[in-house]
């Protein structure tokens, strides 16, 4: 792993035994079960910690909150203000800082948790993002569909809503933003937009435009699925369309290793190794997403284009050497002129790195987070 870096923002910890003070910590445990439709509340130890801080984390309350706030905003590709319902999930613990964490576009707002947390191995008490130390919260990516007659959905729309929803929380200060992918851009978007609402924010593997390699890949796999819905074979076409983007997600030595085998002979053909692996992923999407969806975020990636002059906030880039979707010379690009704290990994998964690599992101995570 290769870096540059200036001085890291350190994340305050508290106790939460004690009463907090300050506007984005001021609810109460009744208030925070408040406004929420569903919260969990339940004791962690985190077993990484030392002897003498054990028992404040195992008597810690932690909250497990999902909800849905409305909230407004203005889309860039609209006319008029709008009123969003957004879904979120805010975990952690009670009164601590709240860091936002976001995905790709596939990625839900279940971050952590033991079978539902697409990061759990990154966040989570005791992890590189500790719940017994922060809390975090995620949404789930609005669409289209959700602004009332806009075009597009765009990164800035999604950074919008997310800083009404801190607002709406009172959330004054987000302590951190960590974003991998579409998540990256989102967070570079809040640092332009709303430098003043975040102390620090993370992108990992994606920056302030869409690589145009990257977008003429995304337009097949958009057409793909727009001739799936004119001939009404949408399962199929949003299911290659998935396989054609898992073979951009991942890296060549990666696929070499994996899947380097002779063919079968079986139905009449050959099959490759490789073929099973795609059909399996495009079956796995096929069954958990809208074809509507995809291409409303898959565009919003496309649509993505900030000037890195004007991003305010302090700004961590996380790089991987075998990214073909966002290469390392963008990475540095915007490093160079925003003077970001500037990360580069090697690693054999390209562009989903960012979930196979646990030890070498969490190692900046924790870097960046001072904790």
């Amino acid at each position: 792993m290769h870096a540059h870096r200036r001085e890291p923002v350190c994340v305050r910890t508290a106790s939460v035994l004690r009463r907090p003070k300050g506007p984005e910590n001021h609810m109460s445990l009744s208030a925070a079960t408040f406004v929420c439709n569903d919260t969990t509340l339940f004791a962690s130890r985190a077993p990484s910690e030392p002897a003498s801080e054990q028992s404040i984390v195992a008597e810690s309350a932690i909250v497990d909150a999902r909800g849905e706030q409305t909230v407004r905003l203005t889309p860039k590709y609209g006319s008029h203000q709008v009123e969003v319902r957004l879904r979120y999930r805010w975990q952690g613990a009670v009164g601590a800082p709240t860091v936002v964490v976001q995905g790709g576009i596939s990625a839900s707002r279940d971050v952590a948790g033991a079978g539902d947390g697409w990061w759990a191995e990154l966040v989570g008490a005791g992890r590189a993002v500790d719940l017994t130390r922060l809390r975090v919260l995620s949404i789930d990516w609005l669409s289209t569909s959700d602004l009332e007659g806009a075009g597009a959905v765009s990164s800035e729309d999604q950074a919008d809503a997310l800083v009404a929803l801190c607002t709406t929380l009172g959330v004054e200060q987000i302590e951190a933003f960590i974003g991998a992918s579409y998540g990256a851009m989102t967070g570079i978007a809040l640092a332009a937009r709303h430098p003043q609402r975040v102390a620090r924010v993370v992108a990992i593997s994606g920056t302030h435009r869409a690589h145009p390699l990257s977008t003429a890949l995304r337009s097949i796999q958009r057409e793909i699925v727009r001739g799936g819905l004119r001939n009404g074979d949408v399962a199929a076409a949003l299911g290659l369309a998935r396989q054609l983007a898992m073979t951009t997600y991942r890296g060549a030595e990666e696929f070499a290793q994996r899947f380097d085998a002779a063919p079968d002979f079986r139905d009449g053909r050959f099959h490759f190794p490789v073929e099973d692996y795609l059909d399996a992923a495009g079956r796995k999407f096929v069954g958990r997403f809208d074809a509507q969806r995809y291409l409303a975020l898959s565009e919003s990636i496309d649509l993505h284009r900030l000037d890195p002059a004007a991003i305010r906030a302090p700004l961590t880039v996380v790089a991987v050497s075998s990214d073909r979707l966002v290469p390392v010379d963008d990475s540095r690009a915007l490093a160079d002129v925003t003077g970001a704290d500037y990360h580069e990994i090697d690693s054999i998964y390209g562009h989903d790195a960012f979930l196979k690599e646990p030890a070498q992101i969490g190692a900046i995570l924790r870097d960046a987070l001072c904790c």
